[in-house]
């Protein structure tokens, strides 16, 4: 069902008039090899729709960040291992699951890629508008980065 949602909350932004871009996104936060581009994006009102995919190759994470509005993903291929704050597995995320994480300095969470082979994932940024894509954040004490 969450695979259906955020497939119907792609199709609206784009029929309300996303432009498709193809260049890369801005910084990615991340280790080596971490790469994302810019599907489409868009402004309505004072909101921000930005749809990007990004690539985590085995080993590699998305580094330590929090958004300044809600995310939804989609898992394309591999498994992504999602944390949050306190150190602890918030989710473990196989190719054709959705996710959501929340807005906020208080969602501070990483993205780690702890398989085989690359993660490649779909996300709707629904940001205000002119809001970086995320806020890169200090790691919050755990033993991994």
């Amino acid at each position: 069902m969450r695979k259906n949602l955020l497939r119907a909350a792609v199709t609206m932004v784009a029929a309300a008039g996303l432009s498709l871009s193809a260049g890369t996104a801005l910084a990615t936060p991340g280790g080596p090899g971490v790469t994302a581009r810019v599907i489409a994006q868009t402004t309505i009102g004072d909101t921000d729709y930005i749809l990007r995919q990004i690539t985590v190759p085995p080993g590699q994470s998305t580094g330590w960040h929090y958004h300044d509005g809600t995310l939804h993903g989609f898992v394309q291929h591999g498994t992504l291992s999602h944390f949050d704050s306190d150190c602890q597995s918030d989710g473990v995320y196989h190719a054709g699951s959705g996710l959501t994480e929340p807005s906020g300095s208080d969602h501070v969470h990483i993205g780690r890629n702890l398989g085989r082979t690359d993660v490649v994932l779909d996300v709707l940024y629904v940001l205000p508008h002119g809001a970086p894509l995320a806020q890169d954040a200090p790691n919050p004490g755990c033993d991994f980065q």
